[in-house]
């Protein structure tokens, strides 16, 4: 037939055939060069999405809600003017700390066995240093520490959910609950505790961020993202990361608890490299991330560990820390190790003994199955004398979550669960595993003794369910107006029905002298008295 082409079929079925059998076989064969899929738009987005534009503006709401939670903190922060609860042990060690770099024992002015790392301790003393070996001065650092955690959240919940409406919402919520607040006004640990432990997971999330933006740029500039396709530069270095080991290391130097936020970042270390790479279209995603990440997680765990080493530096450089020459003297030194960490190693294995055997029965423990319930909360300082217009009157501080906020985080967590199950939403997955780490790890030692404000780094991860929660009701940007005003109007009252009970609680957060009656009235659970 004229025209045909010499098996019988036309020239565009031919075209065809070949076309065909060449894609058939590229298929099969292994390709010479590696093959990136470039991304879908909505793919690209998911990769690196935009955030509001309102920079200075959202930072000087930023600082205006940071600017409430200090003003609210510092305000009577003299009151009680005498140590409370265990105020008695760490404002006196922090005065030790700043006379003698190290803890001492008051009693016979010797080494001094103390159950938690120095750091938290320092944080107290710089404001002892400032304003002298007073109340406000022992309290102070935790005021600070407090204001720069508002300020930390509203940054960290405008980047999540991409709103500064939501970021202001969340450092709100935190500066009007009654526990970070009573915790923001007393010299104790938690309050610096949770700052680095949140201040970490904040540099994540930027890690996150500049991780997938830079890998965006690279598929925009059509460079391949498989394996060791990105050189080792100054702008490739993850410094977000770098500094989320450090930050995790103080966390670890305040309190050993922050143990477990070590696992838990490692985690989103690698599963949002992986997904990273996924949305990329990186073929091998998970060898991958394997393979460029684990040298970074690697030194993400040196510098955690350098650090709460550093934390330890006024016990290395003296000699009247709590077995600071137990090598020498025991006779056990150890020729490959340097005496003074081995005999830091053994401080701290006296210290884990200590926690581990922590059963003693105390008449404010609680069970952190109770926690998110406000089953137990603790009384720092109670006092009944004084003139109150009443023939009875009571004063009390007491580390109690305001309960309009605390009794809606059950509700915000289902949200959240369930946010995750149908979206995958990378958001909600981080906020569940923050909260559990805060929760599950004193499941395994129900004989230990336990407190309520042990659930304080929990709190800002809560405080983001919520807002998360709050902005499902609020509804997307795209919503019908009279979907964002009804959302609007709901957000708004619940914000409002906060701010009153923590106005209502407040006397009992400060230890202001009130009737003993409006005290019995705040006393709304049996287990509060």
């Amino acid at each position: 037939m004229p025209g045909s082409a010499p098996d019988g079929r036309q020239p565009q079925q031919r075209l065809a055939y070949d076309r065909r059998v060449a894609a058939t076989l590229s298929e099969s064969a292994p390709p010479s060069e590696p093959v990136t899929e470039a991304p879908s738009p909505e793919a690209s987005n998911r990769l690196a999405p935009t955030l509001p534009t309102d920079r200075l503006t959202s930072w000087l709401w930023a600082l205006a809600i940071a600017g409430i939670a200090f003003t609210l903190r510092v305000i009577g922060l003299a009151h009680p003017d005498q140590v409370i609860f265990d105020e008695t042990y760490y404002a006196k060690d922090a005065k030790s700390l700043l006379d003698h770099a190290v803890e001492l024992n008051e009693k016979n002015d010797g080494p001094g066995f103390v159950a938690h790392p120095p750091l938290g301790k320092w944080c107290i003393a710089l404001g002892e240093w400032l304003f002298g070996f007073n109340s406000f001065g022992w309290r102070i650092g935790a005021v600070v520490a407090g204001t720069i955690s508002v300020l930390i959240l509203v940054r960290l919940a405008r980047r999540m959910f991409g709103s500064t409406l939501l970021g202001c919402i969340a450092g709100l919520l935190l500066a009007l609950d009654g526990l970070h607040f009573v915790s923001s006004r007393v010299a104790l640990l938690d309050i610096f505790l949770m700052m680095f432990v949140l201040a970490a997971f904040a540099c994540l999330v930027l890690d996150r961020d500049f991780r997938r933006a830079a890998l965006k740029r690279e598929l925009d500039a059509g460079a391949s993202l498989e394996r060791g396709s990105s050189g080792l530069t100054w702008r490739t270095v993850p410094w977000w990361r770098l500094a989320a080991g450090v930050l995790t290391g103080c966390a670890l130097g305040v309190k050993w608890s922050a143990i477990w936020y070590v696992l838990a970042f490692v985690a989103l270390i690698l599963v949002w490299e992986a997904g990273a790479r996924r949305s990329a279209g990186v073929r091998h995603w998970i060898m991958d991330t394997v393979a460029t990440q684990l040298g970074w997680v690697a030194t993400f765990g040196v510098l955690i560990v350098l650090t709460y080493l550093a934390t330890w530096t006024g016990w290395f450089l003296t000699d009247t820390g709590w077995d600071r020459h137990w090598a020498e003297t025991s006779g056990e030194a150890n020729p490959f190790i340097p005496n003074a960490l081995e005999s830091l190693w053994h401080y701290q294995w006296a210290v884990y003994e200590f926690h581990s055997k922590l059963t003693t029965a105390h008449p404010y423990q609680s069970s952190p199955y109770s926690w998110l319930f406000l089953g137990r909360p603790v009384a720092y300082f109670y006092e009944g004398k004084g003139n109150c217009g009443a023939a009875t009157c009571s004063a009390e501080v007491i580390a109690l979550g305001t309960p309009s906020l605390w009794w809606s985080f059950i509700p915000a967590l289902v949200a959240t669960v369930w946010r995750w199950f149908a979206k995958r939403d990378w958001r909600a997955g981080a906020i569940l595993l923050m909260v559990a780490v805060g929760f599950v790890p004193w499941l395994f030692y129900p004989d230990r003794t336990m407190f309520f404000f042990y659930a304080l780094p929990s709190l800002p991860f809560l405080v983001l369910a919520v807002t998360l929660a709050l902005g499902m009701v609020l509804g997307p940007a795209t919503a019908t107006f009279d979907r964002r005003l009804a959302g609007g109007i709901l957000t708004g009252v619940y914000l409002l029905i906060v701010a009153l009970t923590f106005a209502y609680f407040y006397p009992i957060f400060t230890g202001e002298l009130i009737t003993y009656a409006e005290w019995q009235a705040r006393m709304w659970l049996d287990s509060w008295v």
